[in-house]
């Protein structure tokens, strides 16, 4: 049995449509799923680290309290897949649970890699203003994780363009569906 667990952003939550067709694709692939869901978390968190630590924990506490339930042991594989504070809730997760787990990050936060990361895939765009491509691409490049960048898109990986963005999440879907189906990731990242 496969389980995938999706860890929604601050504000990026399973029904936006990187998640959304995500878990479709996982459901599609024979997967089982879990939405995480964290409660009221603070607000204008962007730029403030007391306030990004007290949404974390949050986000961990309730993340903690759903996932300590299940019967981890019956899958024989499981895939974390999440976005923004939700790339550091599971990873920390993962670590709490003492689980093996496979990622899909989408728009990791730079908080993330403070954490004990596992192997994964992860997604950026060029204009996210939580964190800087480099200090991403580097992160990604000491930990081994593939990132995949998308030219000019913010923290949704979205532009001002809608047609872009139906093609960029295109993009985003495929290499998400190869990811869970078991495809080995062979290009190492790059441009979307």
């Amino acid at each position: 049995m496969k389980l995938a667990v999706l860890f929604p952003g601050a504000g990026y939550h399973v029904d936006k449509p990187l998640l959304y067709y995500a878990k479709d694709l996982a459901v599609s692939l024979g997967y089982e799923y879990i939405s995480v869901e964290y409660g009221k978390l603070p607000d204008a968190i962007k730029g403030s680290k007391a306030k990004m630590q007290e949404a974390f924990l949050c986000a961990l506490k309730n993340a903690m309290g759903l996932l300590s339930a299940v019967e981890w042991d019956k899958y024989g594989e499981i895939t974390f897949i999440s976005k923004s504070i939700g790339t550091a809730v599971a990873a920390e997760t993962a670590h709490q649970l003492g689980l093996k787990t496979r990622n899909i990050y989408y728009t990791p936060v730079a908080e993330t890699f403070s954490f004990p990361v596992q192997q994964g895939i992860a997604f950026h765009g060029t204009a996210d203003g939580w964190v800087e491509t480099p200090v991403l691409k580097k992160a990604c490049e000491e930990r081994g994780i593939p990132l995949y960048i998308a030219e000019g898109a913010n923290h949704s990986l979205e532009t001002e363009d809608i047609l872009q963005n139906i093609c960029l999440l295109s993009k985003i879907m495929r290499r998400t569906k190869a990811y869970l189906g078991g495809e080995a990731v062979k290009d190492g990242g790059g441009i979307l």
